[in-house]
């Protein structure tokens, strides 16, 4: 029972304003889970698959027009513009809440209404906090029961005092009487708005019923509006995995990653070690939360409960761990439908079947021009589906390295390390990689600078941004802080990737921890520490010598053209460029010439 009279009064103010036929309290327990999925089955809106081939599993199919989310359409919202910074779609929230109040006002008639509470992190944690999303979504609601912590528990802490982020999201389609109600109703693309208010912890959304636009725990609250409150209360709120890695030793670390969407953050959170006596286990693999302890460590945890993977390209090759989290207990969005029941995706296995029905829910035959899935179609599923889940996957654990990456088919070596924390922060703020399909964007395939992976997800300005991860450096000491490399596993030449990949990343991963204890495994060159080709573990690889040295190069005049787009990039800070990155990009220069 929701006693907490700011909840009670927020809802009765949405229910007033979207005039909802019902409303629904989630308790998050599997019956009602099971109720509403059977609801969303019987109105046709999912099918439900072979229950002998994926137990207790849903398909659905979005509008063609809702399959991602609509950067140019999510905004960062407070009073002024400089708050927001250059990254950001900004709109003054004096300006924007009128024209939202007004799509909103009667959004939701002929609609059921679901109040989730939600906590992002172990319920209770002191690193954890609290949301709660109003929602005309059963496809939202199912997702966040998979994807946070929901219920009756959080509800309680709301009602004990605990504060938590209002979470309002609407798909924009009224039902009058008579109206049939699409399978996938959502707004057109100019009336869509994923709009955040970091000043009030706030999150309003309409228009959009896919994943990151409309799970509200996830990229809004878990990284824009996080980042924003990590600011405030001295923690980091960014776009990584984190893996614990056991060596043949028995010795623990744990590392974090930050990749762009869709640059194989989920492969590498369920690697598949190719190298005998290493264990992989899985805490995250798309968000982290990190906070300096009272030891000077900086320990992390994962704020969510469940993985929102891209299904395309996931295989037992690629990711065998992926494949069997996704086995059962899993939302499948935008794949294709086997004839048997059953699910398919471009890669998931050398050859597509005879005959699919698309995501369009049309006929599909092998040969066709189109592919049957979409580009960035998804898979929900709970942690614990993951066979390589760490048992302590729910507590902080403390970070030793710091990945940053992208898909950088040149001038990006293998794997090096900064010199420092501060040329490490210069390293995350120049990542680039190719724009895939998790967003809609027309420039697919071309390059774009993406600092730390959060190009789409700092609430707040950037240049603060920058300045926040510096800050770092106060709490502690550089010793006690994780080291920060970069990786590109996406290095080509004529004849396709260099690098092999997949469960050889390990390789790469055993050269870092070794750099975690200083081990004097490396080379020196402009750009920061290379692996040194004695130290190096290339047992049992069959790979050319030729492609190591190609994959581990740093072309001074390919390096010198780099700078240049460093420099044009940094534009973007006008005149508010940190001092760090001033600094380390003069050193870069200085190391070159």
């Amino acid at each position: 029972m929701i006693k907490n009279k700011i909840l009670r009064d927020w809802i009765e103010e949405i229910n007033t304003l979207c005039q909802p036929k019902e409303i629904v309290i989630w308790h998050g327990n599997e019956e009602q889970y099971q109720t509403i999925a059977d609801q969303e089955v019987s109105s046709g809106k999912a099918i439900r698959l072979n229950p002998e081939l994926r137990p207790n599993s849903l398909l659905y199919r979005s509008d063609p027009s809702d399959v991602a989310r609509v950067e140019k359409r999510t905004f960062i919202s407070t009073k002024k513009e400089e708050n927001a910074g250059p990254t950001n779609n900004w709109i003054s929230s004096d300006e924007l809440k009128p024209i939202m109040l007004d799509l909103y006002s009667g959004s939701m008639r002929g609609r059921t209404m679901y109040v989730i509470p939600f906590s992002m992190g172990p319920v209770g944690l002191e690193m954890s906090r609290l949301g709660v999303e109003i929602t005309d979504s059963a496809y939202v609601a199912l997702n966040m029961q998979i994807m946070t912590r929901t219920g009756d528990e959080v509800t309680e802490l709301i009602n004990n005092g605990q504060s938590f982020v209002k979470c309002l999201h609407s798909v924009g389609y009224p039902l009058q009487a008579g109206m049939e109600d699409p399978k996938w109703p959502c707004a057109p693309i100019e009336k869509k708005y994923i709009s955040h208010f970091p000043e009030e912890n706030m999150i309003w959304s309409y228009g959009s019923g896919y994943g990151g636009n409309a799970l509200l725990g996830k990229k809004c609250l878990a990284l824009r509006i996080a980042s924003s409150m990590a600011q405030k209360e001295g923690w980091l709120a960014e776009h990584m995995l984190i893996l614990k890695l056991t060596n043949p030793e028995n010795e623990v670390k744990y590392i974090t990653g930050a990749f762009p969407s869709a640059c194989g953050k989920t492969n590498l959170a369920m690697i598949n070690p190719s190298i005998d006596g290493w264990k992989a286990e899985t805490i995250g693999d798309d968000i982290a939360w990190m906070h300096i302890k009272d030891d000077g460590k900086m320990y992390a945890i994962n704020p969510e409960a469940g993985f929102f993977g891209v299904a395309p390209g996931t295989s037992k090759k690629s990711n065998p761990n992926a494949i069997a989290a996704v086995s059962k207990d899993t939302i499948f969005t935008n794949v294709a439908l086997t004839d048997d029941g059953d699910v398919w995706w471009k890669d998931l296995s050398k050859e597509a079947p005879d005959h699919l029905i698309d995501w369009h829910g049309n006929d599909w035959y092998k040969g066709d021009e189109s592919r049957p899935d979409h580009p960035n179609a998804r898979f929900t599923s709970p942690l614990t589906n993951c066979p390589i889940l760490a048992e302590n996957y729910e507590e902080p654990v403390p970070i030793s390295a710091i990945l940053f990456g992208g898909r950088r088919p040149t001038t990006i070596p293998l794997v090096h390390q900064s010199f420092d924390f501060e040329h490490g922060i210069f390293l995350g703020s120049i990542m680039g990689s190719e724009i895939t399909a998790a967003t809609i964007d027309e420039n697919i395939g071309k390059v774009r600078r993406d600092p730390f992976a959060m190009l789409p997800f700092i609430g707040y300005n950037i240049s603060d941004y920058i300045n926040h991860w510096q800050s770092m450096k106060e709490k502690t000491t550089e010793d006690l802080l994780p080291k920060i490399f970069y990786v590109n596993w996406f290095r080509k030449d004529e004849d396709g990737f260099l690098w092999p990949g997949f469960g050889d990343n390990i390789r790469v991963l055993k050269w870092i921890l070794e750099r975690t204890e200083n081990k004097e495994n490396y080379q020196t060159s402009p750009i920061g520490y290379l692996p040194s080709l004695d130290y190096f573990d290339l047992s049992n690889l069959d790979i050319s010598q030729d492609k190591i040295d190609e994959l581990l190069k740093v072309d001074k005049d390919v390096w010198l053209d780099e700078i240049k787009s460093i420099e044009n990039y940094y534009h973007i800070y006008g005149d508010h460029l940190p001092r760090v990155l001033k600094k380390e990009l003069s050193n870069l220069k200085k190391r070159f010439i």
